[in-house]
């Protein structure tokens, strides 16, 4: 049986009893055209990376993954802490409340 826990709060997840959600999250380097190269960009070279591309850069040692700006993350929240992801997913209101004391 394969168990799951909530990567945020721990807690363990029942796929009987609970709902998983899955949480996955890509980042990368934008890369925009250089000015004046707005009419040269060809849209079919975005369209040209397909799943083979993205196995590759998946089956790369970890020494040339460093060199990759490219990364996924792929996290199981609990429906709590799902719900508290949603309003705030990048922590933004959390870490402003953090830097001021209430005094």
């Amino acid at each position: 049986m394969i168990r799951y826990s909530c990567d945020m709060c721990g807690r363990s997840i029942i796929p009987e009893e609970d709902v998983r959600y899955v949480i996955k999250i890509e980042a990368y380097s934008a890369c925009e055209p250089m000015d004046g190269d707005d009419e040269d960009f060809d849209e079919e070279l975005i369209d040209d990376f397909d799943e083979e591309d993205e196995e590759e850069l998946e089956n790369f040692d970890s020494d040339e993954q460093e060199d990759v700006d490219y990364k996924t993350f792929r996290f199981d929240l609990c429906s709590k802490c799902h719900s508290k992801y949603l309003q705030d997913p990048l922590s933004i209101k959390s870490i402003r409340r953090s830097r001021f004391s209430e005094n």
